[in-house]
Parts: structure tokens; C-alpha cells; sequence
């Protein structure tokens, strides 16, 4: 009883922290978004590298959740649960990669600068294709992240370790959260979809403090 408790408050704050860096990281990384964003990345390099460092806890947390939930899940459904990990880390991995790409900007901010900042060069065109590989990676990272959701959300509703409203508003915000893919893709700016993210955001933060203040339902009632 006393380790599923402690798992539940290890998994609450780590969902915590995995939001509350993904946030910050988007503040502290703001400069990558200014019009003249390699002058600026140079004026602000150490935001931009405290907002890769918070990427990187971003990406420990959402390995370590799956990780720390495996022993209770797998009594439910193991193949599901490793499915769950699978997916979270190919998430994980994704961060990685957006994560490398302020890295490199950085590096590109530098040269840019050192040459004095000629208006029209190569160096725009590499920073707006790492900008842009970025953005994408971003709105492609949501498939695996979507998938850990749902598969999440149901071992949670089929175990009953939460309250059922709490796994079905899960589920219904991984679906809601997963059609921004091809809007994003074939309709609107990547940026315009993140309002999509606002259900799962919500959840993931009720959950949190669920499993930190009152635990798993262990009884399945």
C-alpha cells in the first residue's frame, strides 16, 4: 500500500514538472520567435540555453512517468503497459531533437554575428530550417504522445485506479489533442493548433494533483 501510494506522488509530480518545464521552456526560448531571432538568440543565449536545459527535464519526466507506473500497469495489461513506455519514449526522443535545435541556433547566432549580421545570407536560411524543423517535430511529437495518452487514460479507466470521469476526460483529450496533426499538416499554422492542447493540459494537471493528494484506488470500485 505504502509503495503504490508513492507512486502515485512520484507520478503526479513528475506530470507536474513535464508541464511546468514544457511552459517555461516556450518563455525562456521566446527569442527564437523574434523577427531578427538570430540577434536576438545572441542577446539572450543563456535563456536560450536554460530553455534547452528545461527541454531536457521535459524529457526525463515523460520517460520517467511510464517507468515508474510499469509495475502497477503491467498487473492490468503488460503488453498495454509496455506499449505506454514504447510511446512515451519515442516522445522523449522527439524533445531530444527539438531540444538540438536552439542548441544549433545558438551556435549559428555566433557565426552570424561574428561576420556582422549580413541582411540576406545563408545564415537565415539554416536558421529558418532549423526553426521550421523544429515546429514540426513539435506537431509530429503529439502521434506518440497522443498514443501514450490514450493508452494511458484506458489501463486508468480499465483498472479503475481513478475516478472513471478523470481517465474518459483523458481519453477524450488525446483524441482532441491528436487532430491537430493533420490540421496542422494541411490547414492551419502549427502554432494556431496549440489552443487543441488546452483539454489534455487541464486533465494532465487535475490527475496530477489527484494522484498526489488521495493515490490509486487500489479496491477497483
Amino acid at each position: 500500500m505504502d509503495t503504490e501510494k508513492k507512486i502515485a506522488r512520484i507520478v503526479g509530480v513528475l506530470i507536474i514538472l513535464a508541464l511546468g518545464s514544457s511552459m517555461l521552456s516556450g518563455v525562456f526560448l521566446e527569442s527564437l520567435r523574434a523577427t531578427d531571432y538570430l540577434g536576438a538568440v545572441s542577446v539572450n543565449e543563456n535563456q536560450v540555453l536554460i530553455g534547452v536545459l528545461l527541454l531536457l527535464t521535459l524529457t526525463a519526466s515523460v520517460v520517467s512517468i511510464p517507468i515508474v507506473m510499469f509495475p502497477i500497469l503491467k498487473k492490468h495489461n503488460e503488453s498495454l503497459a509496455l506499449g505506454y513506455v514504447s510511446a512515451r519514449i519515442f516522445e522523449g526522443f522527439s524533445d531530444v531533437i527539438i531540444a538540438i535545435s536552439p542548441l544549433l541556433l545558438v551556435t549559428l547566432s555566433r557565426e552570424f554575428v561574428s561576420v556582422g549580421a549580413p541582411v540576406d545570407s545563408y545564415y537565415q536560411t539554416a536558421g529558418t530550417l532549423l526553426l521550421e524543423l523544429s515546429d514540426w517535430i513539435g506537431v509530429l511529437e503529439n502521434i506518440p504522445y497522443c498514443f501514450g495518452v490514450l493508452i494511458f487514460s484506458y489501463l486508468l479507466y480499465q483498472s479503475k485506479l481513478v475516478p472513471r470521469w478523470l481517465s474518459v476526460w483523458g481519453l477524450i483529450g488525446g483524441i482532441v489533442l491528436l487532430a491537430r496533426v493533420p490540421l496542422s499538416m494541411f490547414a492551419f499554422d502549427p502554432l494556431s493548433t496549440a489552443i487543441l492542447a488546452i483539454p489534455i493540459i487541464v486533465n494532465e494537471l487535475v490527475l496530477a494533483g489527484w494522484l498526489i493528494v488521495k493515490g490509486f484506488n487500489l479496491s477497483g470500485e
